[in-house]
């Protein structure tokens, strides 16, 4: 509104200063016009008193400047309006620019303004959820806190209870001794053997129990603290580890397009990385930008709408959102596509078009370099083909084996093991018992209720275990298990070794006369540490010691 005064303050006085200068050139035109009458009458009075036949000239030259003088008012009369008609014209044109300008301003505060609204809207939202899982987090840690506390108790009372036991052997063993020299009439020298023979082996069993509630705790007090090692670890290494599948290059026409990807002030980038979730990062690759987000899904939808945005080259706010919701339309579309071709292919029929769309999202999702879709389809190929070869139902076998991993379409965005969130979706969308069954317990056969979890446990690994499924060669795989078992056998007790679980698992058979059942605790930690020392291999190995006794009879 200032900028308004001012300028009609000096069209105003434009207006007046003109109209002034016109008076007052006329008042001057009056004067002269005056002056030269009064000098022609003058003239004419002193031309009648010179002589009588000068009257005529002089009336004629009179006229003639009269007519001249006229001639001269009207032509400054017309130059003055022309120019304060432009004057004017000017003004006003000044006046329709500088309003024009105005208004744009204010239209571009109020989107700012709209903006700033949303973006706060939309900080005060995620703060929320971030305080909210910071709650749960915290409880967990209190009810794992007071957990510690009560084992640590417990640990407490049973090395308390293991001094007094120490302290009631050695009793035992004095009064044994004192026994001997008087019933067997044994040498000082041959009692010492016996009684340190029979302490030696009450000892190595007392050394075993104790060494394993030793473990026991320090594998508690493990767990506690590698929570924030790993947080550590993970927040140091885990960007440079995952950037190669945590990232994709947008290909752009020219460099000059990073500052309209970037907008007015950082306007346009903010808007993108709001609506997709991904990080768009802009740097001196030539040609080029980078979407990082550890959301497969999210980053593709991102992907799709920075290609439309650049092809079409018009990129503010609003085309953002539309094309952004466009994409994220697009994105479903497509995954429904892959989950209804992997039913397809696997010739499973009668999927909610719900599962279906949680089915295709797991063509996002890799394990071990491995696609779990392409490793659903296959999986439910070879549950078809084992239940039929032992008379089970085959399709309902190929629907438990597709639908195994479907917990982990989402278990990165709930909490919970993909198992059990699988099984809750199952049951949620109406699938038969045997499918939740397989689902709930394919990596704990010791729970299922049917056969179906069995096969599907054996589909997987054979699935995952072959050569080339997950980034490791023939080679190196029948090396590593052989190596693991060569390591198992080479401990003195130990009958059969098998490397199970694609080498995820040694299964050790020792001899029960040579290795007791406290001896098998530190055999299996012994193997470990070896495993540990002389072996690489990916994620961990569990090492498994099984001892049996047996009885044989016959009855003849």
């Amino acid at each position: 509104m200032g900028g308004f005064g001012v300028v009609l303050a000096l069209l105003l006085g434009l207006l007046i200063g003109g109209a002034v200068g016109l008076l007052w050139r006329r008042q001057r035109d009056d004067e002269i016009i005056a002056r030269a009458e009064a000098e022609a009458d003058k003239r004419r009075r002193s031309a009648q008193e010179e002589a009588q036949r000068l009257v005529a000239a002089a009336q004629a030259r009179s006229d003639e400047l009269l007519a001249g003088a006229r001639e001269r008012l009207e032509e400054e009369a017309r130059r003055a309006k022309a120019a304060l008609d432009e004057e004017l014209r000017r003004t006003r044109q000044v006046f329709d620019f500088e309003l024009a300008r105005l208004r744009e301003d204010a239209e571009r505060d109020r989107e700012s303004a709209r903006e700033l609204r949303e973006e706060l809207r939309r900080d005060r939202e995620r703060l929320d959820a971030t305080e909210e899982r910071l709650t749960r987090r915290g409880e967990q840690q209190d009810a794992r806190a007071l957990k510690l506390d009560d084992l640590e108790e417990r640990l407490d009372r049973r090395e308390e209870a293991l001094e007094a036991r120490e302290e009631a052997l050695e009793a035992q063993r004095s009064e044994v001794e004192r026994r001997l020299y008087e019933v067997a009439q044994l040498t000082r020298e041959s009692a010492t053997e016996m009684i340190l023979a029979k302490l030696d082996s009450e000892l190595e069993r007392e050394k075993a129990v104790r060494i394993r509630a030793q473990l026991e705790r320090a594998d508690s007090e493990a767990k506690r603290k590698s929570t924030n090692i790993l947080a550590q670890a993970v927040q140091r290494s885990a960007s440079e580890v995952s950037a190669a599948i945590s990232v994709s290059v947008v290909p752009i026409p020219s460099d000059a397009m990073k500052g309209r990807i970037i907008g007015r002030e950082g306007r346009n980038i903010r808007a993108f990385e709001s609506l997709t979730g991904v990080d768009l990062i802009i740097d001196d690759t030539p040609e080029a930008v980078l979407l990082s987000s550890f959301n497969p899904i999210r980053r593709e939808v991102a992907k799709l709408a920075l290609t439309e945005l650049v092809t079409d080259g018009r990129i503010h706010p609003a085309r953002i959102e539309e094309t952004v919701q466009k994409a994220q339309s697009e994105m479903q579309s497509y995954i429904r596509e892959r989950g209804e071709e992997a039913a397809l292919e696997a010739n499973v029929v009668g999927l909610k078009p719900g599962m279906l769309q949680l089915l295709g999202r797991m063509h996002f999702r890799t394990s071990y370099g491995q696609n779990v879709l392409k490793h659903s389809v296959q999986v439910a190929h070879l549950t078809g083909i084992i239940a039929a070869e032992i008379g089970l139902d085959e399709a309902l076998a190929r629907r438990a084996g597709l639908l195994h991993d479907i917990g982990k379409s989402i278990d990165r965005e709930i909490e919970g093991t993909h198992t059990e969130i699988g099984a809750n979706l199952a049951r949620r969308f109406g699938e038969p018992d045997e499918v939740v069954d397989a689902i709930a317990h394919h990596h704990e056969l010791e729970l299922a209720e049917t056969l179906y979890p069995v096969i599907v446990s054996a589909a997987d690994a054979i699935s995952a275990a072959r050569p080339g499924a997950r980034r490791e060669s023939l080679e190196s795989y029948l090396k590593r298990l052989e190596g693991l078992e060569t390591i198992a056998t080479s401990f003195p007790g130990v009958e059969k070794s098998y490397a199970i679980q694609a080498g995820r698992e040694i299964r050790i058979i020792v001899e029960p006369d040579k290795v007791d059942d406290a001896s098998a605790v530190l055999l299996a930690r012994d193997i470990a540490n070896r495993i540990e020392q002389d072996m690489e291999y990916p994620g961990q190995v569990q090492v498994t010691v099984v001892r049996e006794s047996r009885a044989v009879q016959y009855a003849r």
